[in-house]
């Protein structure tokens, strides 16, 4: 039921989101340029739909593993997966310092998750086992998709309007003036959609991820200590693509009031408040420590 509420309410944001798009259109090239918008809108969520991996993981020059080539790592995936009840999701390493994961691909059936060297030199078994289950929880709940539609129209209407600063001015006082709120307040209007999907998502991830691990407090502790981390430590991804950033199971180098994710002290609150005084059942798998040979 979750996931068809969840469902909706994206739906519902995208539509907006899309509205907003040809509402830029329109302000800059009137009933043509709304047509143009909606046009290259659904060209953008067409393209995205069947490429939303491919995008993602080129993004960050990740590396495609299997039980040859990092066999402890791409194992506890696949016994991750199986707990969940998922197809086995392709896997990728992200060589970098930057300690984070992330899931992308249109459904379950095209799911991929991807883990930075440096996460898995930073935390043990068991709170990589966290993490990944977080990230097969996006994609048990089919959040990777949207989050990726989105990111790329909010780019675009960025994109539009800073194009209609330089060139949408010259058609009268009125015309001006709508057209320097739509440069001001858009791109604003569209990163408040985006962390307001992100923002209820990543609580539902942490709830199944704690769920298909089985221990809470391995989340909660891998989060604790990869959060600062996190900012600390260049990301040369999220630096040259700015909206990758909502993809990670951490912020990136920004504040809590505009960062696509909820506070990392109420995401440990809200997993230690599921398992008070204990974590949940452990698996005797998860508490061996990786084998860093693998990566």
């Amino acid at each position: 039921m979750e996931t068809v509420v969840n469902g909706l309410k994206t739906t519902m944001l995208l539509a907006a989101l899309t509205a907003l798009f040809m509402a830029l259109g329109f302000t800059f090239g009137g009933t043509g340029g709304a047509l143009i918008a909606l046009l290259v809108a659904a060209g953008m969520n067409l393209v995205t739909y069947w490429n939303a991996d491919r995008i993602v993981l080129s993004m960050h020059g990740a590396k495609e593993v299997d039980a040859a080539s990092a066999p402890d790592f791409y194992g506890l995936v696949a016994e991750l997966a199986q707990r969940a009840n998922l197809p086995m999701p392709k896997v990728y390493l992200v060589d970098s310092p930057n300690p984070n994961a992330f899931a992308t691909g249109r459904d379950p059936e095209h799911a991929a998750v991807a883990a930075t060297t440096g996460l898995l030199a930073m935390l043990t078994r068991e709170e990589v086992a966290g993490v990944m289950a977080h990230e097969l929880g996006h994609v048990r709940n089919r959040d990777t998709l949207i989050m990726t539609m989105v990111a790329t129209i909010a780019g675009a209407i960025s994109m539009i309007a800073n194009f209609g600063l330089f060139f949408g001015g010259n058609r009268g006082n009125g015309n001006a003036v709508a057209g320097l709120l739509a440069v001001f307040l858009a791109p604003f209007a569209a990163m408040i959609v985006q962390m307001a999907i992100s923002r209820t998502r990543e609580y539902g991830a942490d709830r199944a991820g704690a769920e298909i691990s089985g221990n809470p407090a391995a989340l909660a502790s891998a989060l604790a200590k990869i959060s600062g981390a996190a900012r600390r430590i260049p990301n040369q991804f999220a630096e040259r693509n700015p909206a990758a950033a909502q993809l990670y199971i951490v912020p990136v180098g920004l504040s809590e009031m505009f960062s696509t994710h909820p506070a990392t002290e109420k995401r440990i609150a809200a997993l230690n408040a599921m398992a008070p005084g204990r974590p949940l059942q452990k698996r005797p798998s998860a508490l061996d420590p990786l084998n860093r040979s693998d990566f």
